[in-house]
């Protein structure tokens, strides 16, 4: 059974509430998907750990249901300082 993008993307905002997220269906079959996620809870995290986040936010369905996700993680720009 396929994942739909928005539980896919239900399932990030759940662990990262704050977090923009992007999700575009690559081949069209509801299993191979790229994601940007962009959240400021990354701040001062390697990108690995990051993208762990992300992986344990969706609550091991990679491999199973969902077998491809291109991601894409960061930081929002740090507003200017007046």
């Amino acid at each position: 059974m396929a994942m739909q993008p928005a539980e896919i993307e239900a399932l990030i905002k759940a662990a990262l509430p704050d977090a923009q997220v992007t999700i575009e269906d690559l081949a069209g079959d509801g299993d191979h998907y790229a994601a940007t996620v962009i959240s400021e809870s990354f701040r001062g995290i390697n990108r690995v750990r990051q993208h762990q986040i992300v992986y344990a936010a969706l609550q091991g369905r990679m491999g199973g249901v969902l077998h491809a996700l291109a991601l894409q993680t960061s930081v929002p720009p740090e507003e200017p300082r007046p």
